[in-house]
């Protein structure tokens, strides 16, 4: 069930697909989209996406072409 208070707090979610290229932390692993800051209104499913596995770092959201670069 989507949180009921989300409409509330809106300054705290970012509008999905807002950023195209997003880079990430080895300590936020594993990764998944849409992120947590992502209202739950405007986003896709969930995907887990196995950037660590990726041989240049960079891994692309198959739902909403978010590119996530991992950084050490």
């Amino acid at each position: 069930m989507p949180n009921p208070h989300t409409a509330e707090q809106q300054e705290r979610f970012k509008p999905a697909n807002a950023e195209t290229t997003v880079t990430v932390h080895r300590s936020q692993l594993p990764l998944n989209c849409p992120t947590p800051q992502t209202a739950l209104w405007a986003s896709h499913p969930r995907v887990y996406l196995p950037i660590d596995e990726s041989p240049d770092g960079r891994m692309r959201c198959p739902y909403c072409g978010t590119v996530y670069i991992l950084e050490d």
